[in-house]
């Protein structure tokens, strides 16, 4: 069993590197990737810690590029953490965070919502502070009844105390990715919200760019999604990928390595990888 799609407390998840390793041994993963957003700090952690546990550690990040539907994040599997041109990119992508969490905090304290900086950032553990942390916040605060209804009626996309950031390209993150010995896969590709000739269009284009693979297996994929996925990528002869997306705490319905409970990830998405990296 493998998973190609986690977060640690480097980015918007709960466990520290260390513990994440620790329960992909004990749910009997055999490979796992952490894809933090936007960061590879916690990455060498990590990976020195499932060798530790017996576990296949898989250096990652995720990237949000920019689009004008919907939401686009790709996966870059096999990075090298210490190549300071992807580390000064992503920096500046955190750097663009942080003037948005700015912008969001002002949007909700005019909104009558009395949240203070530290107390958000103090939910967000060693790194990035991101939207999570605000509806964790909220949460607290009894401002929501749930985490889900901070997005519902104010963080999401539309909604009063939304605010954008900087974001790459997808070329440029795909780029960013493949300058740091990485594979670029195309991260839960339903959140494009593209019908199913846009969406094929869309990932020949990133093909083009150097995109190897899309993540095919994903916790809130739908069986027929699945299949429409799989059919894509072996018409172009891209790698099938998959991941929980696991989160911890912050999103507990979902578990490590088997999403809502369904969840299965091929061991020949590895395979497949680990050729494409070989070849």
């Amino acid at each position: 069993m493998i998973d190609l799609h986690t977060h640690s407390t480097f980015s918007d998840g709960s466990l520290t590197p260390e513990q994440l390793a620790e329960l992909a041994a004990k749910t009997g993963l055999t490979a796992v990737a952490l894809t933090d957003h936007d960061s590879t700090n916690g990455v060498l952690r990590f990976v020195a810690a499932c060798e530790t546990q017996g576990v296949r550690g898989i250096p990652g990040v995720e990237i949000s590029a920019d689009v004008k539907t919907g939401t686009m994040h790709i996966l870059g599997y096999f990075v090298d953490p210490t190549q300071t041109g992807l580390e000064e990119t992503l920096c500046q992508i955190r750097n663009g965070r942080q003037v948005r969490n700015q912008e969001i905090l002002a949007k909700l304290n005019k909104l009558g919502l009395e949240l203070t900086w530290n107390e958000v950032a103090a939910l967000a553990g060693e790194e990035v502070v991101g939207r999570p942390h605000f509806a964790q916040a909220m949460l607290a605060r009894g401002y929501v009844s749930k985490r889900e209804a901070a997005f519902d009626k104010y963080l999401g996309k539309g909604k009063p105390a939304y605010a954008d950031r900087f974001r790459l390209s997808p070329a440029d993150s795909i780029a960013a990715i493949r300058g740091a010995g990485g594979i670029a896969v195309l991260s839960h590709p339903s959140t494009l919200e593209l019908d199913k000739g846009a969406l094929r269009k869309c990932v020949v284009e990133l093909k083009e760019c150097g995109l190897k693979g899309v993540e095919v297996y994903y916790s809130e994929h739908s069986a027929e999604q699945v299949s429409d996925y799989l059919a894509l990528v072996d018409d172009l002869g891209l790698v099938a990928t998959g991941g929980s997306d696991f989160h911890g705490e912050s999103n507990p319905a979902i578990r490590l390595g088997v999403g809502f409970g369904s969840l299965s990830v091929p061991d020949a998405a590895m395979e497949a990888l680990d050729r494409v990296r070989g070849g």
